[in-house]
């Protein structure tokens, strides 16, 4: 680091996904370009406005739920001081030049709150990805991927612009790589009536960081998808490109068929956006109601199954090469695995099994062995011993995102 001060103004105008800055009481001090591009508005329009006189809700739509559930998710993150990720919303917003007449609209939002030196909420920063498009193409046919590869093409290219300029902003400061990787990841939370416990250990070293996400998502019926993907690369450039893969995989995986669909999506988008190639991902739904988990691996280390009887059970059977990797569409493969009550379930990145110069099973067999002396203890505590015993103590060269479900 040659020690220029960091523009951070200039790094949130350019930062990809759109973002807003608001006071506690939710009215508009700063808006990136992006959220401009996204929204169809110029900066006077919204700065020192109140959000949701900006976008009112609706009134055609007697259904319409997107300015109720921002606006809880707003006073969830005044009243704690805690960062809340929301469920993908339709929120329609006004056409340009155009008062009364409302777009359909799909986004993916993050609200997260700037402390002050007494942990009181100063700011808010809400943080959306559109992905209009993405759940468009799968809802209108989800057989035709190729189309709704075609659809995606055009999404990823304006991002690509706006990642391109985010590599040219020289400001490559760890602080700023670690605030984007923690705006783009999802808090813990319930996902229906079942909690996970989730963590990311960034790796040692300035800008090593930012190509590993975790995802959950709620599906209907007492379902639950979870995902874990580790982007090649590191610094800004990998966290823009996570940042558009995590929300691509999440928009299609609620109309795809299962996870192997929804990978081959991803994949077919993947191609179009410059740094997604050869990135690893696993995804898995777990159905409560039939008690199997179906599954599938682009790459990635097997998700690990632990029994209650101590056994763990690697979760392979259903793997294919990364994103990117193959030349044409061949489908993926799914594989669907029962399980009991009490059982647990890991998904996990590779940095925290693999180490240099040491083959990838023993690390296999290090995580299912702390996974059986632990298997008593609650997802918080199986999270926290796994990276206490598997991690080295000097910290690990490569990041670690780990999801952990007690079923």
């Amino acid at each position: 680091m040659n020690g220029t001060p960091i523009d951070y103004e200039a790094v949130f105008r350019v930062l990809p996904g759109g973002l807003l800055l608001l006071s506690p009481e939710f009215v508009i001090r700063d808006v990136n370009e992006t959220l401009l591009h996204r929204a169809g508005r110029d900066r006077h329009q919204l700065i020192g406005r109140y959000l949701f006189d900006v976008f009112p809700e609706n009134p055609a739509d007697p259904d319409a739920s997107g300015t109720r559930n921002l606006l809880a998710s707003l006073e969830r993150v005044v009243a704690t001081g805690e960062r809340d990720t929301m469920a993908l919303q339709r929120y329609d917003i006004e056409a340009p030049g155009r008062p009364g007449v409302f777009q359909e609209r799909y986004w993916s939002p993050v609200n997260s709150p700037v402390l002050d030196a007494d942990g009181r909420v100063r700011l808010i920063v809400h943080r959306v990805e559109d992905v209009t498009e993405i759940v468009r193409a799968g809802a209108r046919d989800h057989g035709d991927r190729e189309r709704m590869a075609a659809e995606l093409y055009v999404r990823a290219q304006e991002l690509q612009e706006l990642n391109d300029r985010l590599r040219a902003s020289h400001a490559r400061e760890r602080q700023v790589v670690l605030a984007l990787q923690d705006a783009m990841l999802p808090r813990p939370r319930p996902v229906g009536h079942h909690r996970a416990a989730v963590r990311y250990r960034p790796a040692i070293g300035a800008l090593n960081v930012c190509g590993d996400w975790y995802d959950l998502a709620e599906l209907p019926g007492d379902r639950m998808a979870v995902a874990v993907g580790d982007v090649v690369g590191h610094g800004l450039g990998a966290a823009g490109v996570m940042g558009q893969l995590r929300s691509a995989l999440s928009a299609a995986t609620l109309v795809a068929d299962g996870p192997a669909r929804a990978l081959e999506v991803l994949g077919i988008y993947a191609r179009s956006v410059e740094g997604a190639e050869s990135t690893t991902v696993a995804q898995a739904i777990i159905d409560w109601t039939t008690h199997t988990i179906a599954y599938s691996s682009a790459g990635h280390p097997p998700p690990a199954l632990l029994h209650p009887d101590g056994t763990v059970e690697l979760l392979d059977r259903a793997t294919d090469p990364p994103l990117g990797a193959r030349p044409e569409h061949v489908d993926r493969p799914e594989a669907t695995v029962p399980f009991t009550d009490d059982a647990v379930l890991v998904l996990y990145t590779d940095g925290l099994i693999e180490r240099r110069r040491e083959d990838i099973d023993i690390g296999l067999a290090r995580l299912a062995g702390s996974l059986a002396r632990h298997r008593g203890a609650d997802a918080e505590t199986l999270a926290d011993a796994l990276l206490a015993e598997l991690l080295p103590p000097g910290g690990a060269t490569d990041d670690t995102a780990l999801v952990v479900i007690r079923l």
